[in-house]
């Protein structure tokens, strides 16, 4: 192109771009004269050969996404089996309260005949563990049963109450109903012996005889109470 006629061609593109921009529009001449004169828009690549904007755009969205999504909580833990101190002779109504409540709850109880002071005999349950109740929970739940009346406290230290034996405490919730048995307050001397079949199977104790039948004293060491359970010899096996 001539020199002159490039020139001319300039200051007719600068004099068109000033009556558009004091009119506000632009003209589909004035835009081809600019792609003629600079040249097309370049389009800026990322290092991975993709359109920036479109890298930008994805970065966004996903920093979007992480900020709007919730926070990933802690799992709970699993329940364990804990023993409850009640108030005494409150051991039936707390275990009432904590069934209303829907919490996992034990009380095992026992048949026992009394005679009235006026001679009539009446047969009566009893807690086998007598001040104490049993409850099947996670440690978020622990303020749940405290807050229940009659509850004194969980048997432990206060900061990190003890755990019972979970396999202990839901053999003899199952299988105790089906043997003849009651409390058993002295000490048991004697040789120890695991049941090995029936529905205490597993279960250790300490093997005593009397006159008339073979009993296995069975301990909750947490809270120091025992129970006398009549088996047959065979159904056990020394230690």
């Amino acid at each position: 192109m001539h020199p002159g006629i490039a020139a001319k061609s300039v200051v007719a593109y600068l004099h068109r771009s000033r009556i558009n921009s004091r009119s506000g529009k632009r003209s589909p001449a004035s835009t081809a004269s600019t792609n003629k004169l600079f040249g097309p828009s370049k389009r800026y690549l990322s290092d991975g050969g993709e359109a920036l904007s479109q890298v930008i755009n994805a970065s966004t969205s996903a920093t979007t996404a992480s900020l709007l999504s919730p926070p990933c909580q802690a799992a709970e833990r699993p329940p364990h089996w804990y023993a409850i101190y009640t108030s005494p002779r409150h051991e039936k109504r707390v275990n009432e309260h904590l069934a209303h409540r829907r919490v996992d709850c034990f009380l095992p109880l026992f048949r026992s005949v009394h005679r009235w002071k006026n001679g009539c005999k009446v047969q009566v349950e009893l807690p086998l563990f007598p001040g104490y109740v049993f409850v099947n929970i996670p440690r978020s739940e622990r303020v749940r049963v405290l807050d229940v009346p009659g509850v004194l406290s969980f048997v432990g230290p206060k900061s990190e109450p003890a755990r019972l034996s979970d396999f202990e405490i839901e053999t003899l919730r199952s299988g105790l109903h089906l043997q003849k048995f009651e409390p058993y307050r002295g000490l048991a001397i004697g040789r120890r012996v695991r049941i090995k079949r029936g529905a205490l199977q597993g279960l250790e104790g300490t093997l005593i005889r009397n006159a008339k039948s073979l009993r296995i004293v069975l301990t909750v060491d947490l809270i120091q109470q025992s129970i006398a359970i009549e088996l047959d010899a065979d159904a056990v096996e020394l230690l």
